[in-house]
C-alpha cells in the first residue's frame, strides 16, 4: 500500500460542510464516550465468558496477568491514538489516521475491514443476547429475542448520540458496581488460601507454557474481551472540545477496562484459591461431563458464596443489559464508519446524511438491515446463536480490529514523521513501536487459536496442543479481514469521486 502523502488529506484548513452532513457537536464530554467504549467491552460478558477459558486452557492462576498485560499494550497503543486524536477528529477514526499517514488508499481499504469487524461483534452479541434470553426467560426462541432487541437498538442509534450515552450511563454503573463488590469482598475475605499476587502476576508464570502453547491461549482471550476500547475517537465530532476529550477518554477507558478485567479475575483466582484454580473453575462450570460448558456459572457461585445468592441473581440480569448496551455501541461504531464513508464519496451520499437530531440516520438503518438480515438467515437455516453466531463472528471481529490497530500504530509513526508537532519522541515512535510488536504478537496468537476462539477446529485436532487446525468455515472467516483489506484498496483505485470530507480534521 502505497505511503505517498495523500493530497486529499491537507493539514490546511478546507471548507465547513453543509450541516446535513455534520454530526451534532457537543452532546458527549469524557465521561459519556467512556460509557460507550466500556459498554463495548461488556466487562461482565468477558468476566464470565472469556476468563473461566484462560484459567482452564490457558495459564491457570496466572490469568490475571495476561489480562494485564494486554492492557499495558493497549495503553501503549493509546499514547499515539491520543496524540493523533489532538491533530484530527473525524467520525472515520481508524481509517482517518491511516489515511493520513499511509495515504487515501490505505485509509479506505481499512475502512472496510473496521465495518466488517464492528458490524461482526454486534452480531456476535445479538447471538449470545438471543440465547441468554431464550435460556432465562423462555417464552419465546433466541431468534425473536435478537429481534426485539435489534429494533430498540435501531430506534436508540437513531435518537440523540447523548440519549445513548445516558442509558448506557445507568446500565454500566450497575454493571460496574456489581463486579468492583463483588471483587473487593472477595478479597477482604482472602478466599481459602490467601491473597497471592505472585501467583497471578509474576512474569514467569504469565508466560508459564509459553506463547505458542498454554499461556497464548489466555493472551488470546485477554486481546478478545479488550474489543471496543478503541472507539474512543469515533465520537470526538459529536463532543465537547474533541482535542482533549477525546485523549482523555481513550486513557481513562483503556485504564478503567484494563483495572476491572484484572481486578476481576484476581478475585475470582482468589475466590478459589490459586493453586486448585484450574480444578475448581472447570469444577464450577461443568454440565454433565463436559467442563466450561457454562462458564458464568464460575463468577456467579464466587458471587452466591462470598457476598450472597442476590448478587449471583443481580449479575444474571446485569449480563443482559451488559450485552444490550454493547448492542447500542457497536451499532454506533458501525453506522458512524458508515457515516464517514459516504460523507467523503466512498459509499453512496445519502449515507453521509444526519436526521433533525444529529444522528446518522441512514448509516444507522443500513447496518441494522444488514445485521437484521444475517439474523433471520441463521434463524431460517437453525445455525446456534451461540456455537455458531456468537463464536465466529466474535473470532472474526477481534482479528479485524488488532489488524486495523497494527495499521493505526504504523500510520502514527509515518505521520508524526512527517508532520511533527509539540509530540515527544515517547508519543511519536517509542508507544507506537512497543504498541506494533505488541499487537502483532497478539495477532499470531489469536490467528494461530482462532479454532478455540471461533469453535472452527478442524476433524481430528486437539486445539489445547495444536495451533491452526482450522477447519474450512475457520480458514474462511480467519482470513476474510485481509481479503476484506486487498479488495478495499482496489476499490479506493477505482474510485474517484472521494472529497475532502474523507480524512480531513472537521474542526480545521
Amino acid at each position: 500500500m502505497a505511503l505517498a502523502p495523500d493530497p486529499l488529506a491537507p493539514d490546511a484548513p478546507a471548507s465547513e460542510g453543509d450541516t446535513g452532513t455534520t454530526l451534532q457537536k457537543g452532546r458527549l464530554g469524557t465521561i459519556g464516550i467512556v460509557f460507550f467504549v466500556v459498554a463495548a467491552a461488556a466487562p461482565l460478558v468477558g468476566m464470565t465468558g472469556a476468563v473461566p477459558v484462560a484459567i482452564v486452557l490457558g495459564n491457570g492462576a496466572a490469568a490475571p496477568g495476561a489480562y494485564l498485560a494486554v492492557g499495558i499494550t493497549l495503553l501503549l497503543f493509546s499514547v499515539g491514538y491520543a496524540a493523533m486524536s489532538q491533530r484530527v477528529t473525524n467520525a472515520g477514526a481508524f481509517f482517518a489516521y491511516i489515511g493520513r499517514g499511509l495515504g487515501r488508499h490505505a485509509g479506505i481499504a481499512s475502512a472496510f475491514v473496521s465495518i466488517l469487524a464492528y458490524v461482526a461483534v454486534q452480531l456476535a452479541v445479538y447471538g449470545f443476547f438471543g440465547a441468554v434470553m431464550a435460556g432465562q426467560v423462555g417464552v419465546l426462541p433466541w431468534w425473536a429475542w435478537t429481534l426485539i432487541s435489534w429494533a430498540l437498538v435501531t430506534v436508540l442509534s437513531l435518537l440523540r448520540v447523548d440519549i445513548g450515552a445516558r442509558v448506557l450511563g445507568v446500565l454500566m454503573l450497575l454493571e460496574l458496581t456489581a463486579l468492583v463488590v463483588t471483587s473487593v469482598v472477595i478479597l477482604a475475605n482472602g478466599g481459602p488460601e490467601g491473597v497471592d499476587i505472585w501467583a497471578s502476576f509474576n512474569p514467569a508464570a504469565i508466560v508459564a507454557g509459553g506463547l505458542a502453547g498454554s499461556a497464548g491461549i489466555a493472551f488470546a482471550f485477554a486481546f478478545a474481551s479488550f474489543i471496543g476500547f478503541e472507539a474512543t475517537a469515533i465520537y470526538g465530532e459529536e463532543s465537547r472540545n474533541p482535542k482533549k476529550v477525546v485523549p482523555r477518554a481513550t486513557y481513562l477507558a483503556v485504564i478503567v477496562i484494563t483495572v476491572l478485567f484484572s481486578l476481576t479475575a484476581f478475585a475470582m483466582v482468589t475466590g478459589m484459591g490459586a493453586s486448585k484454580v484450574v480444578e475448581r473453575t472447570a469444577e464450577l462450570s461443568t454440565i454433565g461431563t463436559v467442563p466450561l460448558a457454562a462458564p458464568a456459572e464460575v463468577l456467579f457461585s464466587l458471587a452466591t458464596q462470598y457476598v450472597g445468592p442476590w448478587m449471583a441473581t443481580v449479575m444474571s440480569i446485569l449480563v443482559l443489559s451488559s450485552l444490550f448496551a454493547g448492542l447500542l455501541a457497536f451499532q454506533n461504531a458501525a453506522s458512524r464508519y458508515l457515516f464517514a464513508m459516504g460523507r467523503g464519496g466512498v459509499l453512496p451520499a445519502r449515507l453521509g446524511t444526519v436526521n433533525g437530531r444529529g444522528a446518522p440516520a441512514a448509516a444507522s438503518v443500513v447496518t441494522s438491515v444488514i445485521t437484521g438480515i444475517i439474523i433471520v438467515a441463521f434463524a431460517v437455516f437453525r445455525l446456534d446463536p451461540v456455537l455458531n453466531l456468537f463464536y465466529w463472528f466474535s473470532g472474526l471481529s477481534v482479528v479485524a480490529i488488532v489488524l486495523i490497530e497494527i495499521l493505526v500504530c504504523i500510520a502514527i509513526m509515518v505521520y508524526f514523521r512527517r508532520n511533527r508537532g509539540e509530540e515527544n519522541v515517547f508519543q511519536r515512535s517509542i508507544a507506537p513501536i512497543l504498541a506494533t510488536v505488541g499487537l502483532v504478537l497478539g495477532e499470531y496468537l489469536l490467528m494461530s487459536r482462532f479454532g478455540l476462539l471461533a469453535g472452527t477446529v478442524a476433524d481430528g485436532v486437539d486445539p489445547t496442543v495444536d495451533s491452526w487446525g482450522l477447519s474450512a468455515i475457520g480458514w474462511v472467516l480467519v482470513l476474510l479481514p485481509f481479503a476484506l483489506l486487498g479488495l478495499g484498496y482496489l476499490v479506493s483505485r477505482a474510485r474517484t469521486s472521494v472529497n475532502q470530507e474523507l480524512l480531513r480534521d472537521v474542526l480545521s
